[in-house]
Parts: structure tokens; sequence; C-alpha cells
């Protein structure tokens, strides 16, 4: 998916995975306060359209699976997590006997902050949080485009999880 629908599938999934209310106890060391989170969407600094979505419903459904912290709006959340996706990078990897790219490497990287809207304290920030997914590709270009946006959701899918372990899990 591209463009608008791009946006709109992402926004769609967060609302729901928001919504749900599904919400373990709190474990570890986390502020006894914190009990909710919201995830606003990611700002996009890069030239991918539409990526913030995808990854902003990503750290979304991780927060849902974790069962930490419940997501909420901003407006009802103890905690915000913030995003900005600094870049987007597709490298070619791989090449075949013609010098055709056979695989490529999708590299994204976030700048994360974690805040204590209750004590008005950040809890955790990194910058340059990195993931990539490999995929192979056969020479055609729509199939070169859907690898990519499967790699695109893998790598959002991996990224979530390395957010809320660093800046929940590690209380």
């Amino acid at each position: 998916m591209r463009g608008a629908a791009h946006v709109l599938a992402g926004v769609a999934l967060a609302g729901l995975l928001g919504g749900c209310g599904y919400s373990v106890g709190l474990g570890g060391n986390l502020p006894s306060h914190l009990k909710t989170v919201a995830v606003p969407i990611f700002v996009n600094s890069t030239q991918q359209p539409a990526v913030e979505g995808v990854i902003t419903a990503a750290v979304v459904n991780a927060f849902v699976t974790s069962g930490r912290l419940k997501v909420v709006s901003v407006k009802e959340a103890d905690a915000i997590l913030e995003g900005n996706i600094i870049s987007y990078n597709l490298d070619s990897i791989a090449y075949n006997s013609q010098i055709n790219v056979t695989a490529y490497r999708l590299r994204v990287r976030v700048n994360i902050l974690f805040r204590d809207v209750r004590q008005g304290t950040t809890l955790y920030k990194q910058d340059g949080l990195e993931q990539w997914a490999d995929f192979s590709v056969q020479g055609q270009v729509s199939d070169t485009l859907a690898r990519e946006d499967q790699a695109s959701r893998q790598a959002a899918v991996e990224i979530g999880r390395r957010i809320v372990a660093s800046a929940v899990d590690r209380f």
C-alpha cells in the first residue's frame, strides 16, 4: 500500500488497537502511577510517503501485545511515546550475473521519546534506533514494490517490539 490508503490503514489500525482496552497487570518497576500510554502518529522526516502510519500502528500493536500499559488517547494518557522517523533507506545487497538487483535491505531509523506526562519527566529517550529487513526480488517492478511493502511492515513490527522493550520492559 502506498499514499493515502497506507496512512488511513495505519491510523485505522492504531485506532482499533488503541480502543480495544486490552491490558494486564503492570510488572517490573514501571512507576505505579503509569497505567496508560498514548502513541501519536510518528513524525515522518523522510521522503517515504506514509511510512509513519505503518510504524505508529506497529508500536501501538507492540504496546497492546505487551499488556504493560493500556493504549489510550493523548488526553487520557499517563505517558506518551513520541517518534520521529529520521531515515528510510533501500540498499541493494545482492546481484545476479547480469548485474540486476536480486535482494534489498530496507533500513529504518527512528528517534523516540517516552514521557511521563503526570510527573513531567522523560522516562526514556533514544535517537537513531535502527531496524532492517532484507527481501529478494525476481526483477518485476511490481514484485519489488510488493516485497518492499512487506519488508517495511516487517521492519515496523520489529521496531515496535524494540521500542516497547526499550521504553517499558526495562523498568
